[in-house]
């Protein structure tokens, strides 16, 4: 993948690039995208993309990684992405769902608890998505546990 693309889609169209917080950003489009797209879909949809745009994701930070030679670049925000996507797979398209999987993720990526540390111990572009998705996947049940406690 050529830099240029790679810093287009690793940075969601620039959003990691803004000044504070990208990754933050990242999720909170994410989340607001999520709710207004996927509510009227099959719930199939959400996961197929998220895998798509999870190798997607894995090729472009790749790419900005070698060529710059960071390990993680904080402008690199595709992760915060699909790892947010995650946490709402299979899960009902409403406020609560969007607000639970969005703190619980954010809390998780940015601690880096657990197994999210060691993920993203792994090389190159797999790294920087690994420790979102084990972020997404622990924000899922953390949404599940919210659910099943206050049914």
């Amino acid at each position: 993948m050529n830099r240029q693309a790679a810093e287009w889609i690793g940075t969601v169209f620039y959003i990691g690039k803004l000044p504070l917080a990208p990754g933050t950003w990242a999720s909170l489009i994410a989340t607001i995208l999520w709710y207004f797209i996927f509510q009227y879909q099959d719930p199939l949809i959400l996961p197929i993309v998220t895998v798509f745009l999870f190798l997607l994701g894995s090729l472009a930070a790749d790419t900005v990684v070698r060529d710059s030679k960071e390990h993680d670049p904080s402008r690199i925000v595709i992760d915060e992405w699909v790892g947010q996507w995650i946490a709402f797979t299979m899960l009902p398209v409403n406020i609560y769902t969007g607000i639970i999987g969005f703190i619980a993720f954010r809390i998780f990526d940015i601690t880096k608890v657990g197994p999210v540390r060691r993920m993203e111990k792994l090389p190159g572009g797999w790294g920087v998505m690994a420790d979102d998705v084990m972020a997404g996947i622990m924000s899922y049940f953390v949404i599940l546990f919210v659910y099943w406690v206050m049914s």
